[in-house]
Parts: C-alpha cells; structure tokens; sequence
C-alpha cells in the first residue's frame, strides 16, 4: 500500500480527495491529514507517508514553506490547486506533479501511478532543486527543464538545448554539449513548455531553439541550419511565421 497524507486548509477538499482515492486508488491508504503547514510537518515526522497531496496555497501560507523544512524529500509530492497558480510553470519544467482542482479522476490516477514509495528519492530531490531554481529564477534565459530517461533525471538549462525531435512515442534532445537526451514523453507535451522561450516547432516531428539557428536555406519549406551545424528541415505550412520569428533575434 501507498501511505498518503493530504495536506489542504479546507475541509471539504480533504474530504472530496480522500473519498477519490478510497473510491479510485486503492493501492493508496490515507494515513492522515492536515491544515496548516506545522500540522503537516509534524504528521510527516510521525506518518513517514509515501506520498503527500499539497495545496499550494493554505491561507496565509504557501505549501512550499513546509518543503523547505526539510534538508532532503523523503516523500512524493503530488501539488493541488484550485487556480493557475504562477508556479505551475516551474512546476511542470521540473517534472513534478499536480493536480488542478477540482479534481479529475483520470490525472489523479496517472498521478498515484507514478508514485513509487522508497523508489526515486534522488530524482525527487533533483527535481524539487530545479524546481526552487526555476520558481526563484523566472527570467526565461535562466530556466532549467528536468529530463528523465532511461539512464537517471537530467537537469538541463533550457537555453543549451538546440533543438528536439520526434521519434514516435519518444523525444531526442540534442544538447549544445554535443550530449543526446533521449526522454520517453512525446514531443507535443515539451512544446506547449518550450515555445514562450524561444523555440519554435519547425514540422511536427522537431522543435529548434531560434537562438541556435545560424542560417536559413530557401526552399520549398528551407531549411534551418542549426549552431552544431545539422540542418533541420522546415515544413512549408510553417515557413512563413518560422521567417518571421527568425527575423525577430
């Protein structure tokens, strides 16, 4: 079983969630709850839970003053909140996860199913470090984007990627270092991140930073010529707004 505790200051969300997973998940166990960041920090002390639902906002308090109480998370954190909170997007760069209220059951299922109790602490940690990176840092040129792949998380500045591209199910990132990043999420789900940095989906299988465009080859659709020197080829439907981004640098 996975032992959750739900961390909210409202009373009927702590009720409508606990119902949700006793109804849905059943591999998870609520072992408590609480409403106020000191009650949760002293829950988590005494519960060791697997999981914790944090809201984010708790009255006068940010459910992020309870994280940094602690030297290292010892805990998955599955983030709630009623609105677009402005750390969502740091949030989703570091590849923690959330849920907006109110609550579907769906993304709470997928959630849990990530929750691997005792499993992916270090990559947590890395994680929840990008994450106060990002949210204390929001310029976009100083972003960092977490990548997981099959050979542990990587923690990458999103300005030293060139450029991404599709393989099926997966996505390649060819980082300026000369390192390829291989991530098992489908390139449509980085898009919607990347594009407000400057990057722009060329065709529907590759992304390019337009910073690391160094030139433009006409043709039928062109060709953007990246700063490693690939050539990545532009799909015609999208030739005009790329010229009219490219030209903006």
């Amino acid at each position: 079983m996975i032992k959750a505790l739900i961390i909210d200051d409202e009373q009927n969300s702590l009720k409508l969630l606990s119902n949700l997973l006793s109804e849905f998940c059943p591999e998870v166990e609520v072992i408590g709850f609480a409403t106020s960041v000191d009650e949760a920090y002293q829950a988590i002390k005494k519960n060791t839970p697997d999981v914790i639902f944090l809201d984010i906002e708790m009255q006068r308090e940010s459910g992020f003053n309870l994280l940094t109480k602690f030297n290292e998370i010892p805990f998955d954190i599955i983030f709630t909140t009623a609105f677009e909170h402005y750390a969502l997007k740091a949030i989703k760069f570091s590849a923690l996860d959330y849920l907006l209220k109110p609550i579907d059951i769906e993304e709470l299922k997928l959630a849990v199913s990530k929750v691997e109790a005792n499993n992916r602490q270090e990559k947590l940690n890395k994680r929840f470090e990008s994450f106060l990176h990002n949210l204390n840092n929001p310029k976009p040129d100083q972003f960092q984007i977490a990548l997981p792949s099959s050979e542990g998380l990587n923690i990458i500045q999103i300005q030293d990627i060139i450029y991404l591209r599709s393989d099926r199910q997966y996505t390649n990132f060819q980082i300026r270092s000369g390192e390829k990043i291989i991530t098992s999420k489908n390139i449509g789900e980085y898009e919607e991140l990347l594009l407000e940095h400057n990057f722009f989906r060329v065709h529907n299988s590759a992304i390019v930073n337009l910073n690391e465009v160094k030139k433009y080859i006409r043709g039928d659709g062109g060709v953007a010529v990246m700063s490693n020197g690939e050539q990545i080829d532009v799909a015609k439907r999208k030739k005009e707004q790329f010229l009219k981004q490219f030209n903006k640098k």
